[in-house]
Formats: C-alpha cells, structure tokens, sequence
C-alpha cells in the first residue's frame, strides 16, 4: 500500500485492484479524513473521501408560522391551461 499522506491537499491515485484489496482500511483513512483518486490503466474512474461538512444543522418547523401562501395559488389563468393541454 503506499504511503499514508494524511491532510494532503492532493488526493492520494490508488488502483482499482488495490482498492478492492484493502477497501476496510481505504475507507477507515477516509473516515478520518483522507480523499482518493480511484484509477484504472492510469485513468482516474472515481474519486471518494470523508463526507461533505454540513454547513448547519436543519430544524424542522423553523419557519412555521413564517411563510403563507396565496389565496390564488392554485388557480391558473385559462390562457396558460389551454397552451399546457395543447389548445393554443
């Protein structure tokens, strides 16, 4: 396997056929914050890492009471009906 570059700006190339060999410990170095290139015949097919950083976390029923819709939100105008069923 080659050599571990923990916090490399650059993602590590590893080879299909090595990937498949060692895919625990490939996927341990990601969980602590490692990215790969995956490659084959020195393409590179795949990338993986560590997941995305949630920039917050979501509250449901945040904005209860904060929005409203119109009374006319599902009303449509007869002209833009006839051209959605092909009457134009």
């Amino acid at each position: 396997m080659p050599s571990q570059q923990s916090g490399a700006s650059v993602p590590q190339r590893v080879g299909v056929r090595e990937l498949r060999g060692n895919l625990t410990g490939f996927l341990q170095r990601a969980s602590k914050g490692e990215a790969f290139l995956v490659t084959s015949h020195n393409q590179v097919i795949a990338a993986f890492g560590p997941p995305p950083i949630e920039g917050h976390n979501r509250r449901p029923g945040a904005l209860r009471g904060k929005i409203r819709m119109g009374t006319d939100f599902d009303i449509s105008k007869q002209d833009v009906v006839d051209v959605m069923e092909g009457n134009a």
